[in-house]
This record gives structure tokens, sequence and C-alpha cells, in this order.
């Protein structure tokens, strides 16, 4: 099972692959150019290691608190990913794993299990 990780809330955009064994990662800076080309970023990041969307069965996405834009653009493109391919998503928030010590991108998709976060859900939490 091959997971995306993307989290655009904070100061980079981070992406991250989670195939068996491999763990693949990549950041950018966090622009307004970067937001509107998010969807060619993790197009161009899945063919830099070899992957197609048909290859991710699932996606987990930080819902904040973070950037309203880069929120708000990334949870649109996931919802698309879903309509359009059926991947489904988990909206996790790093307050989601109060208690856990040093919580690390490759550990989330264990993480969404053991916090029981609600899959296709999304409830954004943005900074003002």
């Amino acid at each position: 099972m091959n997971k995306l990780i993307i989290d655009v809330a904070g100061d980079k955009i981070f992406l991250m692959i989670i195939a068996n064994d491999h763990i693949y990662n990549i950041t950018h800076e966090n622009t307004k150019i970067n937001y509107e080309k998010l969807t060619l970023i993790i197009k161009e990041f899945l063919e830099l290691n070899k992957f197609e969307l048909k290859d991710i069965n699932k996606i987990y996405i930080n819902r904040g608190p973070g950037s309203f834009a880069g929120i708000r653009n990334s949870i649109s493109v996931v919802k698309a990913l879903k309509l359009a391919k059926n991947i489904d998503y988990y909206c996790y928030s790093l307050q989601d794993f109060k208690g856990e010590k040093d919580v690390k991108y490759e550990n989330i998709p264990f993480l969404c299990v053991k916090f029981k976060i609600k899959k296709n859900l999304i409830n954004p939490i943005y900074i003002s």
C-alpha cells in the first residue's frame, strides 16, 4: 500500500511517499505561486520517484493550524483526487496526536489509526 503525505500548512510544502519499506520526500518553498502549482508539484514528485496517481492508495493531509491559502488549496487538491481517482484521504493535525513524543511524518498513517482519525472528513484549522 502506497501512501502520500501532504503538508502545506507550515513554512514549506512537504510531500512524502511511503511505499512498503521505502520513504521518499521533498520540500518546496511555500509561496503563493507554489500553492497554485500544487497539483504539478505533486505530479512531478510522483514521477521523480517512478509513481503515478494510480499507485497511491491513501493520502494524509495536514489540516492545520497554518496558512489559510496553503490549507485551502491542499484540501481542494485532495478532494479533487478523491473524486477523480477515488483515493481515500485522512485530514490530520499535529494537535490530534496529543501525548505523542517526536511525531514524524512517516508515523502519520499509524497515528491516524491509533487516534481514530476519520476517513474523508475535513475540519481545517486556520491561523488568523
